[in-house]
């Protein structure tokens, strides 16, 4: 038996709700955010007296 079987009609229809894209994809993203994804702002570590630490 499948689960859509199973689930009345009310649920599938929140279910659907819940689980669709925000609306936030309908926003552009911005420079600071395509930043992020490629990974520029990302954290660099170097190491000093045997350890690792974040430079600063």
């Amino acid at each position: 038996m499948k689960t859509r079987d199973v689930l009345s009609a009310d649920t599938k229809q929140h279910l659907k709700k819940v689980l669709s894209p925000s609306t936030k994809a309908d926003e552009p993203l911005t420079r600071r955010d395509w930043e992020e994804i490629m990974g520029v702002r990302k954290d660099t570590y170097k190491r000093t007296g045997g350890r690792i630490r974040r430079k600063q």
